[in-house]
């Protein structure tokens, strides 16, 4: 899919949410319970010392990791496996004590939600900046509306790029309200009470949640509203930016030529064409994340205290609606760098 990959893809958030960044993940997470806990008085500050050099020269057997994943349906007992014997005894039951798969998991797939928010905010202030650009260069410049794909009455570009702006602007401020209420620590134990942590479950949670830069939260693993909510966050920038890109395919089109792109495709049997790449890449973007949302809120459906098959939906769907916001962001910002005014040759009929 390497070539797909040139024009739908995101090599940032892909690396986000690789094998490698998950790893890490899980390993901040055992390194801040082992820490914590030691604060706390559950486990000694030795073992907490030999779990954290055990997890410095921590060297995974990616093969015995993949086998793992296919006995056991998530990588992590496989992982605690490989880094007990990494531990000095008698130190390696200390190693992950109170902990689940599903808290080492969740937990990690925090710590990369982070870094993925960071890029969006980064990348929707870039979009906002051009489009702002884009409204000072071109204020006043009229422009014909159309309603009903049919033409209505004359407008501005001012109009049209605010119309553009406002919803990213909304998606910005839910991204960064969402930071507060997504990016928590999950610690539950196996049937997210917290009672495997011996009335210490609280503390650590708190302490962990400091060490990590996440919020605190109670055990959520079996409610998952607020992963489903980001997925229609998600939905909601990419058919924002969808909308945009439905515009401009026809702004430019021939018979309208409102706009011109600079640098647009072109074809193998029609050398006069300019193919609104960009902006169809954006539709089709749109349209994928708006039917994967409706799969994502599927993963609601936990049966009791955790559902091995809605997680399992979760991992499928999540990761490819990230990227392809990811992805529509770049694509967002390469389509207004090609924009450029035409002479629009719809007139009013009255």
């Amino acid at each position: 899919m390497t070539l797909l990959s040139a024009l739908t893809g995101d090599p940032e958030i892909e690396s986000a949410l690789s094998d490698a960044a998950q790893l890490r993940g899980m390993l901040q997470f055992e390194r801040a319970l082992a820490e914590v806990s030691a604060e706390a008085g559950w486990i000694s500050l030795e073992a907490a010392t030999a779990i954290g050099v055990a997890l410095d020269g921590f060297e995974p057997d990616w093969a015995a990791l993949e086998a793992g994943m296919a006995q056991d349906g998530v990588v992590v007992p496989a992982l605690v496996r490989q880094l007990r014997a990494a531990v000095a005894e008698p130190h390696r039951a200390a190693l992950h004590r109170g902990a689940t798969s599903q808290d080492v998991i969740d937990t990690a797939l925090m710590l990369q939600l982070a870094q993925t928010f960071d890029l969006y905010d980064r990348r929707l202030g870039a979009l906002l900046d051009r489009l702002e650009t884009l409204r000072r260069n071109w204020a006043g410049v009229p422009l014909m509306a159309h309603t009903r794909m049919q033409v209505a009455l004359p407008t501005t570009w001012d109009a049209k790029l605010m119309s553009w702006a406002e919803p990213l602007k909304r998606h910005l401020r839910s991204l960064l309200a969402m930071r507060q209420g997504l990016l928590v620590v999950q610690l539950g134990g196996p049937v997210g009470d917290r009672a495997s942590f011996e009335g210490h479950g609280d503390a650590i949670a708190a302490g962990m949640a400091r060490r990590l830069d996440l919020g605190v939260a109670e055990p959520w693993q079996a409610t998952r509203d607020p992963i489903v909510a980001l997925g229609g966050l998600l939905a909601l920038i990419g058919g924002s930016l969808g909308k945009i890109g439905a515009d401009i395919t026809l702004l430019t089109q021939n018979e309208v030529g409102a706009l011109l792109l600079t640098g647009g495709g072109g074809s193998s049997a029609m050398a006069h064409k300019s193919n609104p790449v960009n902006a169809e890449v954006l539709v089709a973007l749109a349209r994928l994340n708006a039917g994967l949302s409706g799969t994502l809120a599927q993963a609601l459906v936990h049966e009791n205290e955790r559902s091995g098959a809605a997680w399992t939906l979760e991992w499928l769907v999540l990761p490819q609606m990230l990227v392809a916001t990811g992805a529509s962001l770049i694509v967002a910002d390469r389509l207004l760098a090609q924009l450029r005014l035409g002479e629009t040759k719809d007139k009013s009929n009255g």
